[in-house]
């Protein structure tokens, strides 16, 4: 059965207010929550971005129950993998044991901050798989030297880690990058709703002997009474999200994403993300994930003003929509 989940925003929503978010989700019956990890919002107009660690440590002692996993942390510039480890245990103790680690090659938008070169997909990902060699060895508890081609650490220990190891996932996006992360991780971390890509990921773990693994995803929604008022959100705060990874990953500002999507019409949107007040068309959404094999479904409540009224008066009723769904035939 598919487990849901809601996103804890941070390019659209304050950390006081993504805290209490949480707590709404967890009262609300999701199973887990997912959190962003930007340095900028993709549009000026989401208007935040605060830290997600310091955000999901508060969630982590606001909430009693509900999972909370990054999505997805990028351990490869602005973060050293080392330091990632640390703050991933630490999460882990606090949430006692409610944390998953989900990792990804990143965006120029948030590692161009701290003035290095941005690196060209291939390298990101040879970046991502030393950096995730080096978490998964301090989160198993060893002292740690290590000497890479992108990473070095000296001598490294976690002194507070969680009774059960933690487990981490990768954001994958085509063949290429399932080849490398499938068998050096936990869990498939993807957008699209596409069989392919999860079928691929479980054959090559067959091929490594390893067993079934989570595949997780996450879609938008634009819930609101007023279906044209939700287009136009949707419009003004997600146009970016048509662009697609390939794109998305090297815009290195706002202003770039606003160039970027600026013919991107209201219809567009409204065609891509469910918009109003109709719970079905979200339910017929996500029926292309559960079809595809996905076992976790995040969805992302677009617009900060419409979060609370989303978890009081729609967020049940989708969820039970969303749980009466079962593979298609």
């Amino acid at each position: 059965m598919t487990r849901f989940g809601y996103t804890l925003m941070t390019e659209q929503s304050g950390p006081r207010e993504l805290v209490r978010y949480a707590t709404g989700a967890e009262r609300s019956g999701f199973d887990f929550a997912v959190s962003s990890d930007h340095y900028f919002p993709w549009l000026d107009s989401q208007g935040h971005a605060p830290n997600a660690w310091a955000m999901l440590g508060a969630a982590a002692q606001a909430t009693s129950s509900i999972e909370l996993m990054t999505y997805v942390t990028a351990p490869i510039m602005r973060y050293h993998p080392a330091l990632v480890a640390q703050q991933a245990a630490t999460l882990g103790v606090l949430s006692e044991g409610r944390f998953l680690l989900n990792v990804g090659a990143g965006e120029n938008l948030n590692e161009h901050v701290i003035g290095e070169r941005w690196p060209a997909v291939g390298e990101r990902h040879d970046m991502l798989e030393e950096a995730i060699e080096i978490i998964r060895a301090l989160l198993a508890g060893e002292r740690l030297t290590f000497q890479g081609a992108h990473f070095r650490v000296d001598s490294a220990k976690l002194w507070d880690l969680p009774d059960e190891r933690i487990e981490v996932g990768a954001a994958v996006s085509g063949p290429q990058s399932i080849e490398r992360f499938a068998a050096a991780v936990d869990h498939l971390v993807t957008t699209e709703p596409d069989a392919a890509i999860i079928e691929r990921w479980d054959a090559v773990r067959s091929e490594a002997g390893l067993g079934a693994s989570r595949k997780i995803a996450q879609m938008p929604i634009s819930w609101d009474p007023d279906r044209d008022a939700a287009v136009a959100r949707a419009h003004d705060q997600f146009r970016w999200f048509g662009l697609g990874w390939k794109v998305n990953a090297d815009l290195p500002t706002t202003e770039a994403f606003e160039s970027a999507a600026q013919f991107v019409t209201p219809e567009d949107v409204a065609g891509s993300i469910p918009c109003g007040p109709d719970l079905d068309a979200v339910a017929e959404s996500a029926q292309a994930y559960v079809d595809a094999g996905f076992t976790d479904l995040a969805v992302v409540q677009i617009g900060d003003e419409k979060q609370q009224q989303f978890l009081d008066e729609a967020a049940g009723p989708l969820l039970e929509k969303l749980r009466g769904l079962t593979p298609s035939a």
